[in-house]
């Protein structure tokens, strides 16, 4: 009991630490697909690539048939991409991070089939993979 009192704030440090590693792989953020997954849903007719990053990324490279709605503006242009409610859903980004938060959100809004390109755009670009400008 001696030690707990005398390392109370050390102790405390190692539990909030700890938490905070956790929580982000607690966090249910959608469906990640690799690139093999990724590329059988785009060569599907009715699936959707969504890119998620702004503007100026997606000008200097994305996805073949990729639509470009920024994340930050998803949640107001959900009206351009309704009738892709049924269909699958693929989003993308840079890293991963921001593809997984457009899933979640677009989860949330009702559409069915959401995935997020796992390790996002750069993963894609590393292992070889096309893009278009």
């Amino acid at each position: 009991m001696k030690f707990i009192i005398d390392n109370i704030v050390w102790l405390s440090v190692a539990i909030v630490s700890g938490a905070a590693l956790l929580f982000p792989a607690l966090q249910r953020r959608g469906a990640k697909v690799s690139h093999l997954q990724a590329t059988q849903y785009m060569n599907q007719p009715k699936t959707l690539v969504l890119d998620v990053r702004n503007a100026d990324e997606f000008a200097a490279g994305h996805l073949q048939n990729a639509k470009n709605i920024p994340v930050a503006e998803l949640n107001t242009r959900l009206k351009e991409i309704e009738k892709s409610k049924n269909n699958v859903v693929l989003t993308v980004c840079a890293t991963g991070v921001r593809s997984a938060s457009a899933a979640a959100l677009l989860s949330k809004a009702g559409f069915e089939q959401v995935f997020s390109l796992e390790g996002g755009l750069e993963s894609w670009k590393s292992q070889g993979l096309p893009t278009v400008k």
